[in-house]
Parts: C-alpha cells; sequence; structure tokens
C-alpha cells in the first residue's frame, strides 16, 4: 500500500486527501526503517502455552483498526454517528497510547468525543481545592460541554474569573445541574458578573438547580442577581456576610421562593461529588484523578 495516498469517504464518495501527515509509528530498537502500514508489535498478542513456550497470534483487523485511528485521532473530522461502544474502545485505545497527555491533541481530541457522546466522556467533574489544575488544564475543562454536576469549591475564581464565561456558555446551557462555586472569594460583584449573561441575554444557567456560594463574602444583595435563574431549587449560603434572621427568610422567600432549611440539604455533602464518565480514568496530569475524600 502505498503510505503517501491516503483516501477517505465523505457522504458516499471517495476522494483522496494528500495533506494529511499520519502519526508516526513509536521507536523500534532497530536500524531498519519502519511503515505505519506494515505490522507492528503492538499488532500481536503474546502469551505462554502450558510447556512455557511463547505463542502469538494477530490482533483482528478491527483492533489494529481501532490503534491507528487512535494514533492518529488529531486528523479525525468528526465521531458523531458512530455507535456508543465503538466510541468507548476508541477512547480507551487514545488513553492507552497517552493520547491526553499530548498538549498540542489533547484539547482537539478531547472535544471530539465530548462533541460525539457528550456526558459519556464525562458527566461529573470535581475540582475542589484542585485551583493549579483548573488554571493549567483550562481548554481541557471547557470541551467537557455536557457536565451536569461541577464542582469548583477553592479554586480561587475571585470576582472575574475566564471559567465565568464557560459556566454561562451555551454548550453548558442545557446540561449544567449543580454548580459549587463556594470558597472562591467571590463577592457580590462576581455573582453579578457570572449572571450578567443570563440576566441580558438569556444565554447560560437555564437548567441550574443546585447553587453553592458558601463561604464567600456575599450579601443579600447577591440574592437579586439570582432572580434570573428558572430553576433554582436549591443555594447554599453558609459562612457568608448574610445574618440569619426574619429579614433574610424574607428576602429569600421574595425573591427566590426558597425557605431556610435547618437541617443541612445532601445535595451540599461533599461526600458525594466524585467525577464520572470514560475520562474519569484520563491521566492528563491527574486533571481527573482527583482526590474527592
Amino acid at each position: 500500500m502505498d503510505s503517501s495516498t491516503i483516501y477517505v469517504r465523505e457522504r458516499g464518495n471517495l476522494r483522496r486527501v494528500s495533506d494529511i501527515v499520519l502519526a508516526q509509528p513509536k521507536p523500534v530498537s532497530s536500524c531498519r526503517r519502519t511503515n505505519p502500514f506494515v505490522l507492528r508489535k503492538e499488532h500481536f498478542i503474546f502469551t505462554y502455552n502450558a510447556e512455557g513456550s511463547l505463542r502469538y497470534t494477530t490482533k483482528s483487523l478491527f483492533d489494529i483498526t481501532l490503534l491507528f485511528v487512535a494514533d492518529n485521532i488529531h486528523h479525525v473530522d468528526s465521531l458523531v454517528g458512530f455507535p456508543e461502544q465503538i466510541g468507548d474502545r476508541l477512547f480507551a485505545a487514545a488513553e492507552e497510547n497517552r493520547i491526553f497527555v499530548n498538549p498540542d491533541i489533547s484539547p482537539k481530541a478531547l472535544q471530539l468525543f465530548s462533541d460525539a457522546y457528550g456526558e459519556m466522556v464525562l458527566g461529573s467533574l470535581c475540582l475542589r481545592n484542585r485551583f493549579p489544575l483548573l488554571h493549567e488544564r483550562m481548554d481541557e475543562i471547557k470541551t467537557f460541554h455536557s457536565l451536569k454536576c461541577l464542582d469548583l469549591f477553592g479554586c480561587r475564581l475571585g470576582d472575574d474569573h475566564e471559567m465565568f464565561q464557560h459556566l454561562t456558555s451555551s454548550s453548558l446551557a442545557s446540561s449544567l445541574i449543580q454548580l459549587f462555586i463556594g470558597g472562591n472569594s467571590l463577592s457580590d460583584v462576581g455573582v453579578q458578573r457570572l449572571t450578567a449573561p443570563v440576566r441580558m441575554m438569556k444565554k447560560g444557567l437555564g437548567c441550574l438547580q443546585f447553587l453553592d456560594i458558601s463561604y464567600n463574602p456575599v450579601s443579600e444583595r447577591a440574592l437579586r442577581y439570582l432572580t434570573c435563574l428558572p430553576k433554582l431549587e436549591q443555594l447554599d449560603v453558609s459562612g457568608t456576610s448574610m445574618t440569619l434572621g426574619r429579614g433574610l427568610k424574607s428576602t429569600m422567600w421574595d425573591l427566590l421562593g426558597l425557605i431556610y432549611s435547618e437541617k443541612p440539604m445532601d445535595i451540599f455533602d461533599h461526600s458525594r461529588c466524585k467525577t464520572q464518565g470514560w475520562a474519569e480514568q484520563v491521566n492528563i496530569c491527574t486533571l481527573i484523578k482527583v482526590n474527592t475524600k
């Protein structure tokens, strides 16, 4: 096969592509030149029989093709329409080949999978007190646009963090249900900025039901900026500048239709926080493998 010529099928038509550079095979201890289309060591399965002799069998064409696509995932335009089972195995192959630790490829690869498989890639992400990872891997985090739960407690967001724009983006508008942004030195100004796109353009956070803004220096003034959240059911304002009393209870009811709960709400118990999805095991500089204890 001519390795310099590549054909792709689009909408039932076969066309030639000449500007794609395939990923080079992994280095081997040999002075011979290698070809990406020639069978390599990873194309075989090695086992020992009962007598202790080494035996090998060739992997299936499907498995070899899967490895080839994983190695060249950055050339794939879309995975939309491919079965979930294929996507799951392709994601695992890409992770095994350390595709997601390559800063040049990782964001595009994660975006590719997220566009096609949504919350199956990552439906819940806990980065509680992991502010270095948030800042170092912001591009990768932004590719997870089907998150239902996002915990950013203690991530030093402040009042004007670039994460605000992502939180109110159209990509998360129809998915994000739980958001934890407590312990972030967030003031009334920060809450105002966070909700500005929602209040002014009806953009983002349309499905948000549970919000944690605890242990931030916010006052009752911040509650006015939360009236734009139509589905808000539970709000944690513990450890804020608000003083519990008749006035706060009345304001909370008048503005948000919420009542004070003497019993702590289970949803705000951190022990239930966890990361879920295919990307749970992805080792992006320990981005996903966070300690949730």
